[in-house]
């Protein structure tokens, strides 16, 4: 422990203000906060959050130390003990020994033998929301993918059943819940917006309880992903009680549907922003999924384009753009002393645009991706948009097709074209988004080919052709 002690503390960076620190310019842009941290001062830091000091470490091996060291010498519970008041003692919010037993029903949904349905009801849903967009106008693209990642987080992760049964309300009530967020106050204060989320909170309960209690009683009448949540015991064999069933759940669809709807957006903007590699892209969906084609994991296996843009996305424009903890006890990382109780941060946009291991870092080049150029392959923790070791997000892949299956059909049915020409990044306690963003879309015609492949064609689709003088229909 002397050792450690004798050990210098991380450099404070420069801008601090009296009393607050550094907590304007956090609230303001706090990855500008942290790059320019480390620009300025390398890869370990601290800054100054009122009364809280925080270290800042950037880079791969730090996050794969912030990461290993997790549930050891840093508390991840503490730093989110806030989001207890919207979740409960589940999941992220548990103490470590809670997180293990709940682990095996957290992961549950996301086994690899239930991902072809999920991605087959992905595909459906989709689709069904494409068919009912006319063929020509301009969308709100963020809130458009939060509302579409919704209902298909809904319908994957709930079942139809309940979705058939709920309104919008049920989401709306989300929404409320996400702008209570606040690690500053005190979760009980009795505040407008807490009132506004407690009230939000149970009327999502109220809802999913009922169908909880149905399903508990009748277990033979249902095979989903739903039953086997529910049929899924802790890590100790004990079965949870419906309390917690209902916390997890809650938990699941916040965490989950906020993150992919504003990376999936993100990925449409930047390939429009980027018309060479949109190019790109479309010979590939041209060529391997022409209009018409479903979604499935073979297909998946061919847009090696489009998977590679999801990926620059998630390194350009992560959802999860900082993770927390809180040092349990004094701690040494490359050769600078971290004491007990400081806040530890890690930044996964700043530490995912380090020249050294990502070339042109603030250039759009998804075919960086590409395995034979990918120069970052191998460095442990690179990429950490979803997190990493034991609480690496678990629907990351289901996160990951869902995102797919999106651009794929988006792009497929449709010619888009970016009115906001330059939108920012929408940061807060929620999940990182962009600014509003329209676009205008057109539908896109039908070849020749694809008519004769017999492709499902939508109905406007076979209208357009026959208006133009088309004979196959």
């Amino acid at each position: 422990m002397k050792k450690i002690a004798a050990t210098p503390l991380p450099p404070m960076l420069s801008g601090k203000l009296p009393l607050l620190g550094h907590a304007l310019e956090f609230a303001k842009d706090r990855s500008g906060l942290f790059r320019r941290g480390y620009e300025t001062l390398g890869n370990a830091f601290r800054i100054k959050l009122a009364t809280q000091t925080a270290v800042v470490l950037i880079g791969p091996e730090f996050n794969t130390l912030f990461f290993k060291e997790t549930d050891k010498s840093l508390d991840m519970a503490k730093p989110y003990a806030f989001l207890k008041s919207l979740i409960g003692d589940v999941a992220f919010a548990a103490n470590h020994e809670t997180y293990l037993q709940h682990r095996p029903v957290l992961y549950a949904p996301f086994q690899r033998d239930k991902m072809t349905r999920y991605i087959e009801v992905m595909d459906e849903t989709v689709r069904k929301w494409l068919k009912n967009l006319p063929d020509e106008g301009r969308i709100e693209l963020t809130e458009a993918m939060n509302l579409l990642v919704q209902e298909v987080a809904g319908r994957t992760l709930l079942g139809d059943d309940f979705m058939s049964k709920i309104g919008p309300e049920f989401w709306e009530d989300y929404t409320i819940i996400g702008k209570a967020l606040d690690p500053l106050l005190p979760p009980n204060l009795p505040l407008p917006k807490f009132i506004r989320r407690d009230k939000a909170r149970n009327r999502i309960l109220d809802a999913l309880r009922p169908i909880l209690e149905n399903r508990l009683k009748h277990p033979d009448a249902y095979d989903d992903y739903l039953q086997d949540f529910l049929t899924t015991a802790f890590a100790d064999g004990s079965n949870p009680t419906i309390d917690e069933q209902l916390n997890m759940i809650l938990a699941l669809l916040f965490a989950g549907h906020e993150t992919t709807a504003g990376q999936a957006a993100w990925t449409i903007i930047q390939l429009l922003q980027n018309p060479d590699y949109l190019a790109k892209v479309r010979t590939e969906l041209d060529t391997e999924f022409p209009i018409g084609s479903k979604v499935g994991p073979k297909t998946m296996s061919k847009l090696k384009h489009l998977k590679w843009a999801i990926d620059e996305t998630t390194r350009t424009k992560p959802s999860a753009d900082i993770m927390i903890r809180v040092a349990d006890k004094d701690l040494e990382a490359g050769g600078f002393f971290i004491p007990k109780g400081a806040a530890v941060f890690v930044s996964s946009e700043v530490s995912q645009s380090i020249e050294e291991i990502f070339p042109n870092p603030l250039s759009y080049d998804p075919e960086r991706f590409d395995p034979a150029q990918c120069q970052h392959k191998g460095v442990k923790n690179a990429i950490i948009g979803f997190g990493g070791g034991m609480h690496k997000c678990p629907g990351m892949n289901f996160a990951l097709n869902e995102m797919l299956t999106i651009s794929a059909l988006l792009l497929q049915s449709f010619d888009l074209t970016l009115e906001t020409k330059d939108p920012q990044q929408r940061q807060d306690m929620g999940a990182s988004r962009p600014t509003e963003t329209w676009i205008s879309f057109k539908r896109r015609p039908i070849t020749k080919h694809e008519m004769l492949e017999g492709a499902e064609i939508p109905d406007s689709v076979k209208a357009m052709a026959i208006a133009a003088g088309c004979s196959h229909f």
